[in-house]
């Protein structure tokens, strides 16, 4: 497999740009170095960027942690998050596993991604009795971000009630600061066999990407590249959904092939996954 330094080889050869956020664009707490001129170097030269993270929270919220960490907003064009399909199709009940739900959720996950539930897409009960489904967005503060055993507990409780689950983040694992945490797939995988009624909102779906080229404006899939750092989520997803990818070895890469990875060993890994990107990158960068 091809490694590249930066992005500027494959550059003229798209007009929009699909970018994974946790891994490739920022570490969890701030943007990789390079990162920011890359994306103005892609604006000047006239090309659509969007953020598609399966992250748990409404695309309002993610764009406030962006702020946050200081990357300008004229540096892309918008953001869809697994908060934000999933908060529509909560409310819009028009596919058929949503139809089916009842109002109230038994939530597992931290209080900040409470914005997936907000303008009445849910009311959050605290007893799983008392619940339709089982809302999971991952782990939360109390029990910490390492161990999905932590969960069994309330895992059982709502399988008990065979409450359907809602995964908004398919991710089983993320990279913050350096340190590989849990998401709200490593529940999921718990939860598939005390209750295999799962239903789990992200990449690598190639649904999600829908919004994502409308966000784009953007007819010709093949005029748009997706970058990630995951090969089970972000360039299979973009492999789905009939894009380029390109594999960024940051992030999640990073933590499992180092900073200096064998061709031939990511190579192996991409056809054990089943994606086939068009290159790797060594960052987002030009």
């Amino acid at each position: 497999m091809d490694i590249l330094d930066g992005i500027a080889p494959v550059a003229e050869r798209y007009d929009g740009y699909v970018l994974d956020l946790w891994g490739v664009v920022h570490d969890g707490k701030r943007p990789y170095p390079g990162v920011p001129e890359a994306l103005a170097e892609l604006k000047r030269r006239g090309k659509r960027i969007v953020f598609l993270t399966n992250a748990p929270r409404r695309a309002w919220f993610v764009e406030g942690m962006l702020d946050r960490m200081g990357l300008d907003r004229a540096l892309y064009d918008g953001i869809i998050s697994s908060g934000e399909v999933a908060w529509r199709m909560l409310k819009a009940k028009d596919h058929p596993w949503f139809a089916r739900l009842g109002p109230r959720a038994f939530h597992i996950g931290p209080e900040r991604d409470l914005s997936v539930v907000e303008e009445g897409a849910a009311e959050l009960v605290a007893d799983a009795a008392q619940a339709d489904f089982l809302l999971n967005t991952g782990p939360d503060p109390d029990r910490g971000s390492h161990e999905a055993s932590a969960y069994l507990p309330a895992l059982q409780a709502a399988a008990r009630h065979r409450l359907p689950m809602l995964c908004v983040n398919p991710d089983r694992h993320v990279m913050v600061g350096g340190e590989r945490l849990i998401c709200a797939g490593a529940l999921a995988d718990l939860y598939k066999p005390l209750c295999g009624d799962i239903f789990e909102v992200g990449k690598p779906d190639p649904a999600v990407y829908d919004p994502v080229l409308e966000l784009l404006g953007i007819s010709d899939r093949k005029r748009v590249l997706a970058i990630g750092d995951s090969p089970h989520t972000d360039l299979a997803g973009a492999q789905a959904a009939g894009l380029d990818a390109l594999w960024a070895l940051t992030g999640l890469a990073a933590h499992a092939h180092g900073e200096d990875p064998d061709p031939e060993v990511l190579r192996q890994v991409a056809l054990t996954e089943g994606v086939d990107p068009i290159a790797a990158v060594r960052a987002l960068r030009w």
